[in-house]
Protein backbone atom coordinates (compact mmCIF):
# COMPACT_ATOMS: atom_id res chain seq x y z
CA UNK A 1 0.00 0.00 0.00
CA UNK A 2 1.24 3.46 -0.85
CA UNK A 3 1.81 5.97 1.93
CA UNK A 4 0.50 9.42 1.03
CA UNK A 5 1.92 12.72 2.21
CA UNK A 6 1.83 16.47 1.62
CA UNK A 7 5.10 18.40 1.64
CA UNK A 8 4.78 22.06 2.58
CA UNK A 9 7.17 24.23 0.57
CA UNK A 10 6.05 27.69 1.66
CA UNK A 11 6.40 30.46 -0.91
CA UNK A 12 8.49 29.26 -3.86
CA UNK A 13 10.52 31.54 -6.13
CA UNK A 14 9.98 30.33 -9.68
CA UNK A 15 12.31 30.32 -12.65
CA UNK A 16 10.32 33.21 -14.10
CA UNK A 17 10.90 35.39 -11.03
CA UNK A 18 7.28 35.05 -9.90
CA UNK A 19 6.31 33.44 -6.59
CA UNK A 20 4.11 30.40 -6.11
CA UNK A 21 2.44 31.03 -2.79
CA UNK A 22 2.09 28.42 -0.03
CA UNK A 23 3.12 25.67 -2.44
CA UNK A 24 2.53 22.00 -1.67
CA UNK A 25 3.56 18.70 -3.23
CA UNK A 26 1.23 15.79 -2.67
CA UNK A 27 3.20 12.57 -3.01
CA UNK A 28 3.08 8.81 -2.57
CA UNK A 29 5.83 6.52 -1.34
CA UNK A 30 6.18 2.76 -1.74
CA UNK A 31 8.66 0.71 0.23
CA UNK A 32 11.29 1.75 2.76
CA UNK A 33 14.45 3.81 2.51
CA UNK A 34 17.53 1.79 3.41
CA UNK A 35 20.12 2.89 5.97
CA UNK A 36 22.45 4.21 3.29
CA UNK A 37 19.68 6.32 1.76
CA UNK A 38 20.59 5.09 -1.72
CA UNK A 39 17.72 2.81 -2.81
CA UNK A 40 15.34 5.61 -3.82
CA UNK A 41 13.54 5.83 -7.15
CA UNK A 42 11.86 9.08 -8.16
CA UNK A 43 8.90 8.55 -10.52
CA UNK A 44 7.10 11.86 -11.27
CA UNK A 45 3.60 12.00 -12.74
CA UNK A 46 2.62 12.64 -16.37
CA UNK A 47 0.30 15.17 -18.07
CA UNK A 48 -3.02 13.59 -17.14
CA UNK A 49 -1.56 11.50 -14.36
CA UNK A 50 -1.67 11.39 -10.58
CA UNK A 51 0.36 9.20 -8.27
CA UNK A 52 -1.98 6.21 -8.54
CA UNK A 53 -1.55 6.19 -12.33
CA UNK A 54 2.06 5.08 -11.81
CA UNK A 55 1.18 2.03 -9.74
CA UNK A 56 1.08 -0.32 -12.76
CA UNK A 57 4.89 -0.30 -12.70
CA UNK A 58 5.34 -0.57 -8.91
CA UNK A 59 4.78 -4.06 -7.49
CA UNK A 60 6.55 -6.94 -5.82
CA UNK A 61 8.47 -8.95 -8.39
CA UNK A 62 8.60 -6.07 -10.88
CA UNK A 63 11.55 -3.80 -11.62
CA UNK A 64 10.24 -1.13 -9.26
CA UNK A 65 9.79 -3.57 -6.41
CA UNK A 66 8.87 -1.83 -3.13
CA UNK A 67 10.49 -4.72 -1.26
CA UNK A 68 13.79 -3.56 -2.74
CA UNK A 69 13.34 0.13 -3.52
CA UNK A 70 11.95 3.28 -1.93
CA UNK A 71 9.75 4.63 -4.72
CA UNK A 72 8.72 8.29 -4.47
CA UNK A 73 5.92 9.52 -6.74
CA UNK A 74 5.59 13.33 -6.56
CA UNK A 75 2.51 14.85 -8.16
CA UNK A 76 3.41 17.56 -10.64
CA UNK A 77 2.27 21.13 -10.04
CA UNK A 78 -0.98 21.66 -11.93
CA UNK A 79 -2.35 18.13 -11.62
CA UNK A 80 -5.02 19.04 -9.08
CA UNK A 81 -3.32 17.36 -6.11
CA UNK A 82 -0.17 19.42 -5.77
CA UNK A 83 -0.58 23.20 -5.98
CA UNK A 84 -2.59 23.95 -9.14
CA UNK A 85 -4.89 26.56 -10.62
CA UNK A 86 -7.77 24.58 -9.11
CA UNK A 87 -6.20 24.51 -5.65
CA UNK A 88 -3.96 27.52 -5.12
CA UNK A 89 -4.11 30.57 -2.91
CA UNK A 90 -7.15 32.67 -3.85
CA UNK A 91 -5.21 35.32 -5.76
CA UNK A 92 -3.42 32.64 -7.84
CA UNK A 93 -6.38 30.46 -8.76
CA UNK A 94 -7.60 29.83 -12.29
CA UNK A 95 -6.00 31.95 -15.02
CA UNK A 96 -3.97 33.87 -12.41
CA UNK A 97 -1.77 30.84 -11.70
CA UNK A 98 1.92 31.65 -12.36
CA UNK A 99 3.91 29.87 -15.04
CA UNK A 100 5.76 26.88 -13.59
CA UNK A 101 8.58 25.11 -15.41
CA UNK A 102 9.84 21.53 -15.30
CA UNK A 103 12.90 22.87 -13.46
CA UNK A 104 10.63 24.48 -10.84
CA UNK A 105 8.92 21.13 -10.31
CA UNK A 106 12.16 19.22 -9.92
CA UNK A 107 13.77 21.78 -7.65
CA UNK A 108 10.82 21.46 -5.29
CA UNK A 109 10.82 17.67 -5.62
CA UNK A 110 14.49 17.71 -4.62
CA UNK A 111 13.53 19.48 -1.39
CA UNK A 112 10.92 16.79 -0.76
CA UNK A 113 13.30 13.92 -1.49
CA UNK A 114 16.04 15.42 0.67
CA UNK A 115 13.59 15.85 3.57
CA UNK A 116 12.92 12.10 3.40
CA UNK A 117 16.60 11.31 3.97
CA UNK A 118 17.48 10.28 0.43
CA UNK A 119 21.16 10.59 -0.49
CA UNK A 120 21.21 8.89 -3.88
CA UNK A 121 18.58 8.32 -6.56
CA UNK A 122 19.01 4.80 -7.92
CA UNK A 123 16.73 5.67 -10.85
CA UNK A 124 14.92 8.72 -12.17
CA UNK A 125 12.09 7.43 -14.35
CA UNK A 126 8.93 8.91 -15.80
CA UNK A 127 6.41 8.62 -18.60
CA UNK A 128 5.61 11.53 -20.93
CA UNK A 129 5.84 14.72 -18.83
CA UNK A 130 7.24 12.45 -16.13
CA UNK A 131 10.04 11.74 -18.59
CA UNK A 132 10.67 15.47 -18.95
CA UNK A 133 11.04 15.65 -15.16
CA UNK A 134 13.29 12.57 -15.03
CA UNK A 135 15.61 14.18 -17.58
CA UNK A 136 15.69 17.36 -15.48
CA UNK A 137 16.54 15.34 -12.37
CA UNK A 138 19.55 13.76 -14.08
CA UNK A 139 20.78 17.08 -15.48
CA UNK A 140 20.19 19.20 -12.37
CA UNK A 141 21.56 16.65 -9.88
CA UNK A 142 24.17 14.60 -11.78
CA UNK A 143 26.00 13.51 -8.63
CA UNK A 144 22.78 12.23 -7.07
CA UNK A 145 21.04 10.41 -9.95
CA UNK A 146 22.67 7.10 -10.83
CA UNK A 147 20.31 5.90 -13.59
CA UNK A 148 17.86 7.57 -15.95
CA UNK A 149 14.94 6.15 -17.96
CA UNK A 150 12.69 8.66 -19.74
CA UNK A 151 9.69 6.77 -21.18
CA UNK A 152 8.10 8.53 -24.16
CA UNK A 153 9.68 11.80 -23.02
CA UNK A 154 12.43 14.21 -24.03
CA UNK A 155 15.11 16.56 -22.73
CA UNK A 156 13.61 19.50 -24.64
CA UNK A 157 10.19 19.81 -26.20
CA UNK A 158 10.44 19.64 -29.99
CA UNK A 159 9.00 22.42 -32.19
CA UNK A 160 6.42 19.98 -33.59
CA UNK A 161 5.36 18.93 -30.08
CA UNK A 162 5.05 22.61 -29.15
CA UNK A 163 2.74 23.21 -32.10
CA UNK A 164 0.57 20.20 -31.23
CA UNK A 165 0.12 21.59 -27.72
CA UNK A 166 -0.62 25.06 -29.09
CA UNK A 167 -3.53 23.60 -31.05
CA UNK A 168 -4.98 21.92 -27.97
CA UNK A 169 -4.65 25.12 -25.99
CA UNK A 170 -6.29 27.22 -28.70
CA UNK A 171 -9.27 24.88 -29.03
CA UNK A 172 -9.99 25.01 -25.31
CA UNK A 173 -9.48 28.74 -24.89
CA UNK A 174 -11.58 29.60 -27.96
CA UNK A 175 -14.63 27.82 -26.58
CA UNK A 176 -17.43 30.18 -25.57
CA UNK A 177 -17.91 28.40 -22.25
CA UNK A 178 -14.24 28.85 -21.28
CA UNK A 179 -14.95 32.49 -20.38
CA UNK A 180 -11.33 33.54 -20.28
CA UNK A 181 -10.61 30.90 -17.66
CA UNK A 182 -13.08 32.40 -15.19
CA UNK A 183 -15.78 29.80 -15.80
CA UNK A 184 -18.32 29.12 -13.06
CA UNK A 185 -18.93 25.57 -14.33
CA UNK A 186 -16.58 23.23 -16.23
CA UNK A 187 -16.31 24.34 -19.89
CA UNK A 188 -17.58 21.05 -21.29
CA UNK A 189 -17.77 22.33 -24.87
CA UNK A 190 -14.12 23.34 -24.80
CA UNK A 191 -13.03 20.19 -23.00
CA UNK A 192 -14.83 18.03 -25.57
CA UNK A 193 -13.04 19.83 -28.42
CA UNK A 194 -9.74 19.41 -26.56
CA UNK A 195 -10.40 15.68 -26.12
CA UNK A 196 -11.27 15.08 -29.76
CA UNK A 197 -8.12 16.81 -30.97
CA UNK A 198 -5.93 14.98 -28.47
CA UNK A 199 -7.46 11.63 -29.50
CA UNK A 200 -5.72 12.09 -32.84
CA UNK A 201 -2.34 12.32 -31.15
CA UNK A 202 -1.97 9.94 -28.21
CA UNK A 203 -2.42 6.68 -30.23
CA UNK A 204 -0.90 6.04 -33.65
CA UNK A 205 -2.57 5.84 -37.06
CA UNK A 206 -2.15 2.06 -36.91
CA UNK A 207 -3.91 1.95 -33.52
CA UNK A 208 -7.07 3.15 -35.23
CA UNK A 209 -6.52 1.19 -38.43
CA UNK A 210 -6.21 -2.06 -36.48
CA UNK A 211 -9.22 -1.24 -34.30
CA UNK A 212 -7.27 -1.30 -31.04
CA UNK A 213 -9.81 1.07 -29.48
CA UNK A 214 -11.82 -2.13 -28.98
CA UNK A 215 -9.41 -2.93 -26.11
CA UNK A 216 -11.13 -0.08 -24.27
CA UNK A 217 -14.53 -1.66 -24.82
CA UNK A 218 -15.72 0.36 -27.85
CA UNK A 219 -16.86 -0.92 -31.24
CA UNK A 220 -16.27 2.26 -33.23
CA UNK A 221 -14.02 5.30 -33.40
CA UNK A 222 -16.93 7.56 -32.54
CA UNK A 223 -17.75 5.36 -29.56
CA UNK A 224 -14.13 5.68 -28.41
CA UNK A 225 -14.27 9.47 -28.73
CA UNK A 226 -17.55 9.78 -26.87
CA UNK A 227 -17.03 7.03 -24.33
CA UNK A 228 -13.33 7.36 -23.53
CA UNK A 229 -11.62 10.53 -24.78
CA UNK A 230 -14.33 13.03 -23.83
CA UNK A 231 -14.98 11.70 -20.30
CA UNK A 232 -11.26 11.25 -19.67
CA UNK A 233 -10.29 14.83 -20.44
CA UNK A 234 -13.62 16.23 -19.31
CA UNK A 235 -12.85 15.11 -15.76
CA UNK A 236 -9.93 17.56 -15.56
CA UNK A 237 -10.06 21.21 -14.59
CA UNK A 238 -9.48 23.25 -17.74
CA UNK A 239 -7.06 25.70 -16.13
CA UNK A 240 -5.05 22.81 -14.71
CA UNK A 241 -4.74 21.37 -18.23
CA UNK A 242 -3.59 24.74 -19.57
CA UNK A 243 -1.07 25.30 -16.78
CA UNK A 244 0.56 21.94 -17.52
CA UNK A 245 0.57 22.69 -21.25
CA UNK A 246 2.63 25.81 -20.53
CA UNK A 247 5.01 23.73 -18.41
CA UNK A 248 5.29 21.14 -21.16
CA UNK A 249 5.81 23.64 -23.97
CA UNK A 250 8.73 25.23 -22.13
CA UNK A 251 10.50 22.02 -21.12
CA UNK A 252 14.24 22.35 -21.70
CA UNK A 253 16.92 20.89 -19.43
CA UNK A 254 19.45 23.41 -20.77
CA UNK A 255 17.46 26.55 -20.02
CA UNK A 256 18.35 27.17 -16.39
CA UNK A 257 22.00 26.21 -16.03
CA UNK A 258 23.47 25.70 -19.53
CA UNK A 259 22.41 28.85 -21.36
CA UNK A 260 20.25 26.96 -23.83
CA UNK A 261 23.10 24.67 -24.92
CA UNK A 262 21.29 21.32 -25.05
CA UNK A 263 24.40 19.34 -25.98
CA UNK A 264 26.21 20.70 -22.92
CA UNK A 265 23.23 19.90 -20.69
CA UNK A 266 23.04 16.34 -21.99
CA UNK A 267 26.79 15.93 -21.66
CA UNK A 268 26.53 16.89 -17.97
CA UNK A 269 24.34 13.84 -17.24
CA UNK A 270 26.32 11.13 -15.48
CA UNK A 271 23.49 8.66 -14.99
CA UNK A 272 23.51 5.35 -16.82
CA UNK A 273 20.74 6.08 -19.31
CA UNK A 274 18.31 4.15 -21.46
CA UNK A 275 15.71 6.25 -23.28
CA UNK A 276 12.46 4.42 -24.04
CA UNK A 277 10.48 6.13 -26.80
CA UNK A 278 7.75 4.31 -28.69
CA UNK A 279 8.36 3.60 -32.37
CA UNK A 280 4.97 5.11 -33.31
CA UNK A 281 4.70 7.99 -30.83
CA UNK A 282 3.46 10.98 -32.80
CA UNK A 283 5.02 13.72 -30.67
CA UNK A 284 7.89 12.30 -28.60
CA UNK A 285 9.68 10.87 -31.62
CA UNK A 286 12.38 8.16 -31.32
CA UNK A 287 14.73 10.17 -33.53
CA UNK A 288 14.64 13.00 -30.96
CA UNK A 289 15.72 10.60 -28.21
CA UNK A 290 18.38 9.12 -30.47
CA UNK A 291 19.80 12.61 -31.04
CA UNK A 292 19.74 13.27 -27.28
CA UNK A 293 21.44 10.07 -26.11
CA UNK A 294 24.26 10.66 -28.58
CA UNK A 295 25.45 13.39 -26.21
CA UNK A 296 25.00 11.45 -22.93
CA UNK A 297 28.07 9.36 -22.14
CA UNK A 298 27.30 5.65 -22.47
CA UNK A 299 23.57 6.19 -23.07
CA UNK A 300 21.37 4.15 -25.38
CA UNK A 301 17.95 4.45 -26.98
CA UNK A 302 15.62 1.45 -26.94
CA UNK A 303 12.31 2.11 -28.76
CA UNK A 304 9.21 0.23 -27.64
CA UNK A 305 8.10 -1.89 -30.63
CA UNK A 306 4.42 -1.02 -30.58
CA UNK A 307 1.62 0.52 -32.64
CA UNK A 308 0.02 1.98 -29.51
CA UNK A 309 1.83 5.29 -30.02
CA UNK A 310 2.26 7.47 -26.95
CA UNK A 311 -0.12 5.18 -25.04
CA UNK A 312 2.54 2.45 -25.11
CA UNK A 313 4.46 4.09 -22.27
CA UNK A 314 1.61 4.39 -19.80
CA UNK A 315 0.74 0.84 -18.84
CA UNK A 316 -2.11 0.45 -21.32
CA UNK A 317 -0.92 -2.58 -23.30
CA UNK A 318 0.60 -5.62 -21.49
CA UNK A 319 3.32 -6.42 -24.09
CA UNK A 320 4.51 -2.80 -24.01
CA UNK A 321 4.43 -2.76 -20.21
CA UNK A 322 6.48 -5.95 -20.12
CA UNK A 323 9.06 -4.44 -22.48
CA UNK A 324 9.39 -1.40 -20.22
CA UNK A 325 9.58 -3.47 -17.05
CA UNK A 326 12.27 -5.79 -18.47
CA UNK A 327 14.33 -2.81 -19.63
CA UNK A 328 14.11 -1.11 -16.23
CA UNK A 329 15.06 -4.36 -14.50
CA UNK A 330 18.13 -4.57 -16.74
CA UNK A 331 19.05 -0.96 -16.02
CA UNK A 332 18.63 -1.37 -12.26
CA UNK A 333 20.75 -4.51 -12.34
CA UNK A 334 23.61 -2.68 -14.03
Amino acid sequence: MAELGVFELGDVSLQSGATLKSAQITYAIHGKLNAAGDNAIVFPTHYTGRHDNNEWLIAEGMALDPERFFVIVPNMFGNGLSTSPSRAQTDQQGPRFPNVTIADNVRCQHRLVSSLGVRKIALAVGYSMGGLQAYEWACAYPDMVERLAPICGAARVSPHNYVMLAGLKAALMASSDFEGGRYAAPPQQGLAAFARIYAGWFPSQAFYREGLFKAFGFDSVEGFLQGFAEPYFGAWDANDLLAKIWTWQHADISAERHGGDLKAALGAIRAKTIALPCETDLYFRPEDNEAEVAHIPGASCRPIPSIWGHLAGGGNNPPDSDFINRTLAELLGA
